[in-house]
Parts: C-alpha cells; structure tokens; sequence
C-alpha cells in the first residue's frame, strides 16, 4: 500500500495583530497558512489516490458507493479544521507568535507558495519522474542546492518522519479492511506485512522528498534557505513541525482505517 507522504514543517504563518476586532490566534494562524489552500491540495490527492485504491483493489468496479465514500472521507473543509484544531492545541502562543513572526515577510510567503506550487506539480507522473531524477543526478555531490535542502531535509527530520507516519498509514488501512471483512489477517500479520515495507517504503520516501523540495526551493537564495533551516531548528520551528506531524497523522491514520473499511465493504458488495 502506497504511503501518505506529509512532508510536514514546510509552513507559513503570519503575525497577529493585537487589536480589539483582530481573529481568534489559531484562525489567523489558518488563514496565514493557507490551511485551506493546502486542504484542497490534499483532497485532490486523496481523491486521486482512491482512484488508484479503486482500480488496484477492486478491479475498478467500487462504484458509486466507494467513489462517494472516497469524496467524504477527503472532505478539505473538514481537514482543515483538524489541522487547525491540532495547531492550537499543540503550539503555545508565544510559539505561535513567533513562527508567525519568522514568515510574516515576502520571501516566508514566496516559500509558502512554492511548497503548495511544487506538491500540485508532483501530481504530474513526469514532473514527478524528472524531479526524482534531478534527486539521483545531484545525490552524492556538493552542489550547493543540494547540501542546502539536505541541512533543511535533515533538521526537519523528514525522512524519519514520513516513513513512520507511512507505516502508520499503511497499518490503519489494514486494520479498516480486516475488520471490514475484506482480508484475514491477524495482528501479527498485519504488523509484520507493515514493516516488510519499511526498506523499500524508505528508499522512495528519500526520493520523494528531496526531488519535491529541490524542485520547489530551485528559485530561493542560498540565504534564504539557511535562514528557513536556522528558523527550523529554533524552538518554535520544531514545535511548528512537530504540530503538523501530529496533526497529519490524525487525519491520515483516521482516513486510511475508513478506506481499508470502505474497500472491504465494496468488496463485499455492501450498500453501506
């Protein structure tokens, strides 16, 4: 089962103004992020994803019932409450103001841009597959872009990070489809299909990650990157990547078990 990749840490806010009318801290932290332009982003995966899911795992015939299911389940507005709701309870506000006050400035919102940017590109099979490629060209080298996205890459624990969270994932959606009836596996079996997929889950991971960030940081200064990689190994910056991490593996784990049911109901043939 393929991964979820969050690719967490890559996030811009802006400060709060103090004043009487101004919004609540963790709205204006949404609106900022664009939470809800990065919600539409994921729905478009996800839909994309249960096409995917539908054609490898029901011979393209989950019908209305799983499209429908899929649409639901990938809801942005709903997701971007979630990761909303999970920010402000994670993060203080004295963290919150502070990353708010790190990317409050042109180049924090040109970086914001360019994440979103990047992630709708990679949906391309051939941008993807050119942007893996410029990963392997440059892999071992000192070219300077490169070492600047490893330093951001490695800071953020990326990596680490989304595999562990694919995993995750990956167990959730066989345990929807297990008790949903559509596989017999007990929880060994379910853990040890899981963590069969770590090496190869990992190798595509590191591929992933850094073609999407080579690609998308390719027009930011060396300068800019240090400082998002200084930014990011501040308090705050690890507490804001942390919160994301925290809070995409929320929706994803609960998304991954509720399509492990829905593939096991339309196996089934269920008008649930």
């Amino acid at each position: 089962m393929r991964m979820r990749r969050l690719v967490a840490g890559l996030v811009a806010l802006v400060m709060l103004a103090s004043t009487a009318w101004a919004e609540p801290l963790e709205q204006e932290l949404a609106r900022v992020l664009k939470v809800d332009e990065v919600s539409a982003i994921l729905r478009d995966e996800g839909v994309r994803y249960g096409t995917e899911l539908e054609a490898d795992m029901l011979g393209g015939q989950g019908g209305r019932y799983f499209q429908d299911r899929v649409a639901t389940l990938y809801d942005a507005d709903d997701m971007g409450a979630a990761l909303t709701k999970t920010l402000a309870q994670t993060l203080d506000n004295d963290e919150m103001r502070a990353v708010i006050h790190f990317f409050d400035t042109k180049e924090g919102q040109r970086i914001l841009t360019l994440e979103n940017a990047g992630r709708v590109a990679m949906a391309d099979p051939a941008v993807e597959d050119l942007a893996r490629a410029t990963y392997r060209d440059l892999v071992g080298s000192d070219d300077p872009h490169l070492v600047a996205v490893e330093r951001f890459v490695e800071t953020n624990d990326l990596i680490e990070r989304n595999v562990t969270s694919g995993l995750d994932s990956n167990y959730h959606f066989l345990r929807g489809l297990v008790e949903g009836g559509g596989a017999k596996m007990g929880e060994r079996e379910i853990a040890s299909e899981v963590w069969a997929q770590e090496d190869e889950m990992r190798a595509d991971t590191t591929s992933w990650i850094y073609g999407f960030l080579l690609m998308a940081y390719q027009p930011l200064t060396g300068d800019t990157l240090q400082s998002y990689s200084d930014f990011s190994a501040s308090v705050a910056g690890q507490a804001l990547n942390k919160a994301l991490f925290i809070g995409f593996e929320q929706i994803y784990n609960e998304i991954s078990y509720e399509l492990g049911l829905a593939v096991a109901q339309a196996m089934n043939g269920s008008d649930i």
